[in-house]
């Protein structure tokens, strides 16, 4: 039997796996679809993980994925990767995190639970497909707070309104609705919640593992609820332009009547200065 154990971990911003690695000694570009693989201790290319060996995921929408790694590895890393440069400093905000397991029982049939996937041999891609998914959803997770956290700031936006106060700036309007929109595209285009791993075409147990986690941990839901209240939010935010429009317009409207009437004004008092 062996058992092989995950920790995945969501960073507070994206990699640059190129790059990383670049500065690692491995000049290679990686696709969206690939990890980085390390070996948490040598920090050195790990391609090949074996049994019971220590190894780490890294992807490049800010996710790390542990593998049979223990807290003072894990702690051990972070800072090797702090000490790589600037941009890995923010590497601090480890509040979002999903653990798993995975058992290899030759005698045992196929079974996958909430927290541990049980397989009858051992195969390279049922660990790839697990940090993959691992890592998704600890990437779901980060969006997903900050979305509940763009919808904290609108309800207070609404309450103002409630209260007959409109005093919104365009630049704020401006950066909620980039907000939103970032919040879609990071999970379509850099997670890739809808896409599946390349492995999976041409492995059939290696599809239905991936498809039984991307079950367990919601995946696909999630990313609907994102959307749906990334929409509701644009709605909002529509709404608030549309007031403000509104607003700016009646404000020029009443300066163009003042205007108007100081230049009547005026012309009157010529009038009336020159029949003197």
């Amino acid at each position: 039997m062996t058992n092989y154990s995950f920790a995945a971990l969501a960073l507070s911003s994206e990699l640059d796996l190129t790059r990383l690695a670049a500065s690692l000694g491995v000049p290679r570009k990686y696709r969206w679809e690939e990890p980085l693989l390390l070996d948490p201790v040598s920090f050195r290319s790990a391609d090949t993980p074996q049994e019971h060996r220590q190894s780490v995921y890294l992807y490049y929408f800010g996710c790390v994925v542990f593998v049979n790694c223990d807290q003072a590895t894990v702690d051990r890393f972070f800072k090797h990767l702090r000490e790589l440069g600037d941009e890995y400093r923010a590497c601090r905000s480890l509040k979002f995190r999903e653990e798993y397991a995975l058992r290899v029982e030759a005698e045992e049939a196929s079974a996958i639970s909430n927290d541990c996937a049980i397989m009858p041999r051992a195969d390279r891609a049922y660990i790839d497909i697990i940090c993959f998914a691992l890592a998704k959803s600890v990437a779901l997770e980060r969006i997903e707070e900050q979305v509940d956290a763009v919808l904290d700031e609108v309800e207070n936006l609404i309450a103002r309104l409630n209260r007959g106060k409109l005093n919104i700036a365009d630049r704020h309007l401006a950066s909620l609705a980039a907000s939103i929109l970032n919040f879609k595209y990071t999970s379509i285009a850099h997670i890739m919640v809808l896409d599946k791993p390349e492995i999976t075409w041409d492995n059939p147990e290696a599809d239905q593992l991936y498809l039984t986690m991307d079950n367990l941990f919601e995946l696909g839901q999630r990313y609907q609820e994102i959307k749906h209240k990334s929409e509701i939010l644009l709605d909002v935010t529509e709404v608030f332009t549309g007031l403000s429009h509104a607003r700016r317009s009646a404000r020029l409207e009443w300066i163009i009547i003042v205007l108007i009437l100081i230049e009547i004004v005026i012309y009157l008092a010529d009038i009336f200065w020159k029949k003197l």
